[in-house]
């Protein structure tokens, strides 16, 4: 019997990246899945390459995040698992920060996020697991991303609420906090000369961090493996939040040393 057998999960986010991983993995592993994502065309086409279910549903929207609560209960039943992959990143200095960029990193980061564990962990009348995929950044200080780790910090505070609110019903929330992987919405920062080897230098593990280390963390999570754990900020970061994150000076450097090699 695999380990999500007879289990419902929603991810949103799930059409690419940590998302992506987690759809083949929960389905490798029995349960029946539903992708949430506001791009239809991509959405429907991972889930029929992964044998999913598919609901559009934009994360800055909780009548969305409602319908897509209500719609996976009409045709499955319940919801044992929801995990929360949507998201983007982006740069910029504290000095230039614009209202616009601002508020729809709030939007999709933030209060998407808060409500769809809302609306997730109030569909779950047999408990269940809440996941939402964070950043090192909300733990270590990474120049220009204020808006964005800001974000980030406030959902691992607010998921320790959520925790102590929805533990009663038997409902677990968690955040796992993923270093700089190699994804599609990463894949560019990766790729410029001297990020890999300036990432690297700060990681006690000696590697760079790879999507499965991420989908191992929510499948973890998600499982019965972790019925006690709840309220966590879960780091999968092979150690750099016991050093720091490279700084720009970091990334000239190692591009250098690159060049020279």
């Amino acid at each position: 019997m695999a380990a999500l057998d007879g289990k419902v999960a929603v991810i949103a986010g799930g059409s690419g990246g940590f998302g992506e991983g987690t759809v083949q993995r929960f389905r490798d592993e029995g349960a029946t899945v539903w992708i949430a994502s506001r791009d239809e065309a991509r959405g429907k086409e991972s889930a029929k390459k992964l044998g999913a279910r598919y609901q559009p549903c934009d994360i800055t929207r909780s009548e969305d995040i409602k319908a897509l609560a209500d719609a996976v209960l009409a045709e499955s039943g319940r919801i044992d698992i929801a995990v929360n992959s949507a998201g983007y990143e982006d740069n910029c200095a504290f000095s230039d920060l614009e209202p616009e960029r601002v508020e729809r990193m709030v939007a999709v980061q933030f209060t998407g996020a808060l409500y769809f564990i809302q609306h997730m962990a109030n569909a779950m009348k047999d408990g269940g697991s809440i996941i939402t995929i964070g950043s090192l950044t909300a733990t270590l200080t990474a120049d220009g991303y204020a808006p964005y780790a800001g974000a980030k910090a406030g959902v691992n505070h607010a998921t320790r609420i959520a925790a102590a609110e929805y533990g009663p019903k038997g409902v677990r929330v968690n955040v796992v906090s993923a270093t700089l992987v190699e994804t599609p919405m990463t894949a560019a920062i990766i790729n410029a000369p001297g990020v890999r080897k300036a990432f690297v230098a700060e990681t006690p593990l000696g590697r760079f961090g790879r999507t499965d280390d991420i989908v191992n963390a929510v499948f973890w999570l998600a499982s019965e493996q972790a019925s006690f754990i709840t309220g966590q900020n879960l780091l999968v970061d092979g150690g750099t939040s016991l050093r720091r994150l490279p700084r720009v000076d970091d990334f000239i450097r190692s591009a250098q040393e690159e060049m020279a090699e």
